[in-house]
């Protein structure tokens, strides 16, 4: 399949338009366990917030006081008793991880400070339209559902959605194409009518 035919005409993959790096293999499966947990974690988060009525800062403080105060007796009962201490891991952050977020995070921030300048700036009037319909889109999710849900929903759809792209893109490419090149050729009828109306009214005034 050409690149022609790939919706917005793109040449990556579906791997490196999400950066190629940890975050892709992620949201793309490739690594499974890492995402079965990340899956049933944000699961086990949403229920409890759900269910127990919690915020976030208060269940965030109740389970830190919870672990703190565990090791902490679980410390000095082991030194008294002459018992091994907790068996805490050396968690760290190596440096690849660290870049590989860093630059996309910093890909995606520059994507989107260029996109605001161009908004801003009149530059692209459909790019406009597109960011008003997000932003109406965005205001109407946040109106019918709270932040933990919001978030939740953004991770199952961050988890689904890539996967089952680039599982069936060939399909959703062509149906994708097919629909915006429907809607571009509605658009410009109606431009062409807008203008001919415009035509009329002026043939009128004169």
């Amino acid at each position: 399949m050409g690149s022609s035919d790939r919706l917005f005409n793109r040449k990556k993959t579906v791997h490196q338009i999400l950066g190629g790096g940890f975050v892709a293999d992620v949201a793309l499966w490739r690594q499974r366990n890492i995402s079965t947990g990340i899956m049933i974690m944000g699961v086990s988060v949403w229920l409890v917030f759900e269910r127990s009525g919690y915020t976030i800062l208060s269940l965030s403080s109740s389970v830190l006081l919870l672990l703190i105060t565990i090791l902490f007796v679980w410390s000095k009962a082991a030194s008294l008793l002459n018992r091994p201490a907790p068996p805490l891991p050396d968690l760290y952050l190596t440096e690849e991880m660290v870049a590989e977020a860093g630059e996309f995070a910093r890909t995606q921030l520059n994507s989107l400070v260029s996109t605001c300048r161009n908004v801003a700036l009149g530059k692209d009037s459909r790019l406009f339209v597109r960011v008003v319909a997000c932003l109406l889109l965005i205001f109407a999710v946040g109106s019918l559902t709270d932040f933990v849900s919001l978030c939740y929903i953004c991770l199952v759809l961050l988890l689904t959605i890539p996967v089952l792209y680039e599982k069936y893109e060939d399909q959703i490419d062509k149906k994708a194409i097919f629909v915006y090149r429907t809607v571009q050729q509605m658009c410009l009828k109606i431009e062409e009518y807008i203008s001919m109306l415009r035509k009329l009214d002026l043939e009128k005034i004169q």
